[in-house]
């Protein structure tokens, strides 16, 4: 039920990204993965597709309930599924977003990559949001 999405900015959600997924490579293999990673980033930068990207702390904290009253600091036993890394892209379609996810080195080693699109508005409450500009200067 693939339908392609209109052009804009999509996200890359990385999960699986703890040290527990890549605790069978050797150092030089996790070396390896690094560079590989880092080119497959660094190549969408200089072609103008990723706008920014950044790894996660695994400290989190989660606040839920009216006014915030119910919060809970991590991780948590479940640190594998969670949001590792993120990195957001400016590309033409789903498909698009599809093909350089497809790319990413680390998916051999267990990464989950989800990709979803920004929405200038609130699904649930119908508010319209202000998109962040995107390129060079969201970096800054």
């Amino acid at each position: 039920m693939e339908t392609d999405s209109a052009p804009g900015p999509y996200m890359l959600i990385f999960r699986n990204t703890g040290p527990e997924n890549f605790k069978g490579l050797s150092s030089d293999q996790r070396q390896q993965l690094i560079s590989r990673w880092n080119s497959w980033f660094e190549g969408l930068l200089a072609d103008g597709k990723a706008v920014e990207g950044q790894p996660l702390e695994m400290e989190t904290r989660v606040i839920s309930c009216a006014g915030g009253a119910r919060m809970a600091d991590g991780p948590f036993p479940e640190t594998k599924e969670a949001i590792g890394d993120y990195v957001m892209l400016t590309v033409t379609s789903l498909a698009e977003a599809t093909a350089i996810a497809k790319r990413h080195p680390a998916l051999a080693y267990g990464l989950i990559i989800e990709i979803r699109q920004l929405t200038p508005h609130c699904h649930q409450l119908g508010v319209t949001t202000k998109p962040r500009a995107m390129g060079a200067a969201a970096l800054n």
